[in-house]
């Protein structure tokens, strides 16, 4: 079996934190739209019947 020199063996690069407050921001907008709508068709469908 070849033997692995210190050159070859490949360092993969330390990974940052990344911040996911991006993430969790426009998922509560989209839910909060979600429900508005479901709330507003709701509504009409009230105000209708």
């Amino acid at each position: 079996m070849a033997q692995l020199s210190s050159q070859d063996v490949r360092k993969q690069p330390e990974e940052k934190e990344e911040s996911y407050s991006g993430s969790l921001a426009s998922v509560l907008i989209m839910g909060a739209i979600l429900v508005a709508v479901w709330v507003g068709v709701f509504a009409l469908f009230l105000q209708r019947g």
